[in-house]
């Protein structure tokens, strides 16, 4: 589908320097929060939409400030605030002993080289992922509409007061829920554990708006595809793989989706993924193609509109070509003196084509998964998963199984080198086309953006390493040696690194992700019988996604999917039904906007106090009723929010 924007008539400022240095100072504040975050409890918060109002709201007051300034400002920011995604692998060469710290010119290195090469390999997708498709991009979709909304308010249109209203107003509510719920005064999920037969299982969910307004926005087919991967796997597998486990239904519950069934989920997304890059490998090709075509044509003095200037096709190839040669060098400098030096050509070029193979791969799944779903709730660390299973058995193709303990220990570090470079690609991938998307819904020049998600990727290389070591120093990381009482769980990183020791070692899950693979061959299948007996699709990605993700995060977006397919039948039996549908899509992007700006306070708080709830006002005794108040404090809110839309969309003519 080819979707045209409202390019503005005149474009005005785009690409300058106070929008790179604005850029580059919230990249200071949010990679550093997403860091810590994404430590401490294995999340981040997406950065575009906090960084679009901040941008707004500075750059107002300054001279011929433009949307498109703005445009650039979110997207050196959210850039760099989702490179922070790399502390889902790198803590783990501290955890199995081969780092001691963060050294700044490796870790900055895998960071920055993996990132840059996820802005190129992204570049050609472009046309296939974000011009031609229908894919929803809800994150690219809100972010465009904060953009658009900020930039006509001036202008005092009754349409666009009406939408800034309720882009502020749904802010707040989600905003306010959520400071309620670090004050412990609202619960911020609500569960109910229970025993099936002699197993265990239950039902949770978050009370996020964020959540909530991502499903509306994703709508209903993402939607029931993953309510399809809840129902299998917390209803049909964790009751028969819990039979005769021990512990209370709570803690029996989730030790086995987090051993099994997650496990089973990422299967299913492996296989998806592949069925995913040949569906689209036309479109991917095609988008090359054209990329290709409209680069001889500008070498050829042929003018091209401004929205289709992408980066030349000439230096997206040249320039991936070329960074190999570092990537070499840095690879040859973490082996040469140790126990692997003697294969050191085999593993560099074997990682080098792993690198350009896999990461092109990834590049397509992670930008697919985007677009379907979001960035913030795309299970990058499903990829990171896949990348250190694939690194790893890359490492005993080439060298086979045995050794000593040292050589056992320099494949697993040598995996998880790899694996951040391509982790790096699928990180930025995930975010780049979100990004795009944005551009092209607001008329940008993507050329010029490529350019700002290069500059975000070099801001967000040099602020993670000193992040991570002061982190590494004052707290550690669970299961590092000499961790402390308040390490940082990094469960990814652990879990990342378990998983090349798993490998590597010979004792892998691999019957969970056996049987995840031939599920996920069914609803591959599924998906195409549906297709052509024109019934809704499910995806089997966003299967594989509601697998892997836990209850509590999929099951709000499901209800939020289901209550904006609600909304958008009322809205399309309205006289001004575009702007009933618009209405509806502020609303949800002001859930958005207004939990992901206080994640952004609240990290500053947390980091600051030192205390793992800082704002809590309640004691324990508390506790078991804060669930419930969150509950019907949440739906009372949504409720309120959708009913004041409906009534704006009526008074406005």
């Amino acid at each position: 589908m080819n979707e045209t924007t409202a390019a503005p008539t005149s474009r005005g400022r785009e690409l300058t320097i106070r929008a790179i240095l604005l850029g580059g100072l919230l990249t200071l504040m949010f990679t550093a929060a997403n860091v810590y975050l994404g430590l401490k409890v294995g999340l981040t918060f997406a950065t575009s939409i906090p960084a679009a109002v901040i941008s707004m709201a500075l750059l107002r007051y300054m001279a011929g400030s433009t949307i498109l300034e703005n445009n650039i400002v979110q997207t050196i920011a959210s850039a760099a605030g989702t490179l922070a995604a790399i502390i889902f692998v790198l803590p783990g060469l501290v955890m199995v002993g081969y780092w001691q710290g963060f050294p700044m010119l490796e870790t900055t290195a895998i960071t920055m080289l993996g990132g840059i090469l996820g802005v190129l390999f992204s570049v050609p997708l472009r046309r296939a992922l974000v011009v031609d498709s229908d894919l929803p991009y809800p994150e690219g979709r809100a972010a465009a509409e904060v953009l658009q909304v900020g930039a006509a308010s001036v202008e005092g249109a009754e349409e666009n007061k009406a939408g800034l209203s309720a882009l502020m107003w749904n802010s707040l509510v989600a905003a306010g829920f959520t400071l309620l719920t670090q004050m412990k005064l609202a619960g911020a999920e609500v569960a109910r554990w229970f025993s099936v037969g002699a197993g265990a299982t239950g039902v949770a969910g978050g009370l996020a708006f964020a959540l909530f307004g991502v499903g509306h926005l994703v709508g209903l087919s993402v939607g029931m595809a993953q309510l399809v991967g809840l129902v299998t796997g917390w209803w049909v597998l964790l009751p028969i793989l819990t039979q005769g486990g021990a512990g209370d239904p709570e803690t029996l519950a989730n030790t086995v989706f987090r051993a099994d069934v997650r496990f089973f989920g990422a299967g299913v997304i492996a296989v998806a993924a592949i069925w995913t890059l040949i569906r689209i490998a036309g479109p991917v090709l095609g988008g090359i193609r054209s990329a290709m075509a409209a680069s001889r044509a500008r070498q050829g003095g042929q003018a091209l509109a401004i929205e289709e200037q992408d980066m030349s096709i000439s230096w997206v190839f040249g320039g991936s070509l070329f960074l190999m040669l570092p990537i070499g060098i840095l690879l040859w400098s973490e082996l040469s003196g140790g126990p692997l030096a003697g294969a050191s050509f085999a593993l560099i070029a074997g990682a080098i084509l792993f690198i350009i193979i896999v990461g092109l791969m990834i590049a397509s799944v992670t930008g697919y998964m985007a677009g379907l779903i979001g960035a913030s709730n795309s299970p990058v660390s499903g990829i990171g998963i896949l990348a250190i299973i694939a690194s790893s058995l890359l490492l005993l193709g080439l060298l086979g199984r045995g050794g000593g303990e040292a050589e056992i220990g320099a494949m697993v570090a040598y995996a998880l080198i790899v694996t951040g470079l391509v982790f790096g690609i699928a990180t930025i991938s995930n975010d780049n086309l979100q990004d795009l998307k944005t551009g092209q819904l607001v008329g940008a020049t993507p050329w010029k953006q490529q350019v700002a998600l290069i500059i975000g990727v070099i801001f967000g290389s040099l602020i993670v390493p000193p992040v991570l070591n002061v982190l590494n120093e004052t707290l550690g990381f669970v299961g590092a040696p000499g961790a402390g009482p308040n390490a940082l769980a990094a469960p990814q990183a652990g879990l990342i690194s378990s998983l090349a020791q798993g490998v590597l070692g010979g004792d892998l899950n691999w019957t969970m992700l056996g049987y995840g693979a031939l599920a996920g061959v069914g609803f591959v299948i599924v998906d195409a019988l549906l297709g052509r007996a024109g019934k809704l699709r499910l995806p089997p990605l966003a299967i594989g996604i509601g697998i892997y993700l836990p209850m509590a995060v999929i099951l709000p977006v499901v209800i939020g999917a289901v209550g904006g397919w609600f909304y958008d039948r009322w809205a399309a039996k309205r006289p001004n039904a575009s702007f009933a549908h618009r209405m509806g899509v502020l609303t949800a992007t002001g859930m958005i906007v207004g939990e992901s700006l206080f994640g952004v306070l609240y990290a500053g708080i947390v980091a600051g106090s030192g205390s793992d709830a800082p704002l809590a006002v309640v004691g324990d005794g508390y506790a078991p009723y804060a669930p419930w108040v969150g509950l019907i404090l949440f739906a009372g809110l949504v409720w309120l929010s959708y009913k004041r839309t409906r009534a704006m969309v009526v008074a406005t003519p």
